[in-house]
């Protein structure tokens, strides 16, 4: 298995600290709005990678942080007359729906900035004493960026060239810096700030620290995979780096990998532009399952373009996948012959040449969108190569087979026919079957007039070759 290291812009194979167990830290949302189709983009992808090393076999230890103190959160509450952490907890409830939706798996921890405040300030002072940062005048602490020898080797920036352009890491008293490029690791409190008491001052921390802390107590010095979107490599994790590795003076992750930016009709999501979409807003047109195809069909360094015929072909998609789900488990309710023959057991050898093709796909730089056109093929293989005399058992290992790929896309097949209390479907079906009485009594005014009312209640009828089947609309 193979990966993309944003640190050596190297494939890398993938080689744990631990074997048999994965380390993974990936950076959460900012908690002040519902979170946007941006942000659900590494959510999806990176449980995705979380679900491909369980069916590999390792014991994955996942951690995703909220930031629950931030500006935007402040000034959120501030509109809004009510205190921060009023903000900040609606909108981590909020979140979590939309992972249910989205078939997000929750992580291993979830931890929240304002509960490792403690940590934060203990990192702070290790990093005073080592000669890494310094206090100001006013209470702020920075850190010496040029004191830490690696600076920039994730981003491949060097600092020269980002004094000499102007960089600034800048977020209090510029002129209190001993170099333009230290950033900030505490801040005094300001008036209707949420702060905490520290050996500085009174104040908050500055972004950075916070996973710094929350990676080292939930998983060690030492991580497998950081994760998070391509905006988040400079200045973010170049400074998780450079805190990290100069508290513990080892390296903080082996591999670092990051998504592409998801864009709207071709252009930068954006509030002023009007292309700004929450995923609450998409879930009112699509199912959670049909954004999550489609925020999986292009590989995760690759840009990923939003529009709504995109989406629907993505919708078309999972339909085919779900439709050969639904024929397979209907045609295994009904099947003759329960023992495979032995040319549906031949079948089945050949069937396991799609997973191959998804392992290699995803062993190659968690390529989802190559992953995804095996099951495409396999979706194919199954409709050609089944009917209604398959026997059961061979109806069913290629059910297995898809189901098990799928799964491991965080793919939901299950039919919308389980929203349906036993009631509804009692009388559905036994109004399917008032009309198939009346069509072979040859009452075809009838069994038009029941097909009418079904219709009415939002029930789709196909006549297949295995009997009628029903759907909602």
């Amino acid at each position: 298995m193979k990966i993309l290291n944003t640190l050596s812009k190297q494939k890398e194979e993938f080689i744990p600290l631990e074997p048999g167990k994965v380390s993974m830290y990936v950076c959460g949302p900012t908690v002040y709005n519902f979170i946007h189709i941006g942000n659900a983009r590494p959510m999806v992808f990176f449980d995705t990678v979380r679900r491909y090393f369980l069916y590999r076999g390792y014991d994955v230890n996942y951690v995703s942080n909220f930031t629950d103190v931030d500006d935007k959160i402040i000034k959120r509450a501030n509109e809004e007359g009510t205190d921060s952490a009023v903000i900040s907890e609606r909108y981590i409830e909020e979140c979590k729906k939309d992972m249910v939706s989205l078939n997000v798996m929750e992580a291993t921890t979830h931890p929240k900035a304002t509960e490792e405040i403690g940590g934060m300030i203990e990192m702070i002072g290790t990093l005073i004493d080592k000669g890494f940062a310094y206090r100001a005048e006013d209470g702020t602490v920075y850190y010496r960026t040029r004191k830490f020898p690696y600076y920039g080797k994730l981003s491949h920036k060097n600092l020269d060239d980002l004094r000499s352009g102007g960089r600034s890491l800048l977020v209090t008293g510029e002129e209190q810096k001993e170099d333009p490029l230290d950033f900030v690791l505490w801040k005094p409190k300001k008036e209707g700030e949420p702060s905490w008491e520290s050996p500085w001052c009174e104040g908050r921390p500055g972004w950075h620290i916070e996973c710094s802390v929350m990676s080292r107590k939930y998983l060690g010095e030492q991580i497998d995979i950081h994760g998070g979107g391509e905006d988040l490599i400079f200045p973010h994790h170049e400074n998780e780096i450079a805190q990290s590795e100069a508290v513990s003076g080892k390296e903080f992750a082996r591999y670092w990998m990051h998504n592409a930016f998801l864009n709207i009709e071709n252009h930068k999501m954006s509030k002023s532009a009007g292309n700004f979409f929450t995923v609450r807003d998409i879930l009112a047109k699509y199912e959670g399952r049909v954004l999550r195809l489609f925020l999986l069909s292009a590989h995760y360094r690759s840009p990923l373009n939003f529009s709504d015929e995109l989406m629907n072909a993505a919708k078309s998609s999972l339909e085919r996948i779900i439709n050969c789900a639904e024929n397979l488990a209907y045609r295994k309710g009904i099947a003759r012959a329960a023992e495979m023959t032995e040319e549906e057991r031949t079948a089945v050898e050949e069937a396991a040449k799609y997973r191959a093709s998804f392992e290699k796909a995803m062993d190659d730089d968690l390529n989802t969108a190559d992953a995804l056109a095996a099951v495409y093929d396999l979706v194919r293989y199954i409709n050609t190569h089944t009917s209604e005399d398959s026997s059961a058992a061979f109806l069913q290992a290629l059910e297995e087979e898809l189901l098990s790929l799928t799964g491991i896309l965080g793919l939901d097949l299950s039919s919308k026919k389980e929203e349906d209390s036993a009631e509804d479907t009692a009388k559905i079906e036994a109004m399917i079957a008032e009309r198939q009485a009346a069509r072979k009594a040859k009452d075809f005014a009838r069994a038009d007039a029941v097909r009418d009312e079904l219709a009415a209640m939002g029930i789709i009828l196909e006549d297949t070759r295995e009997g009628v089947k029903w759907k909602r609309a």
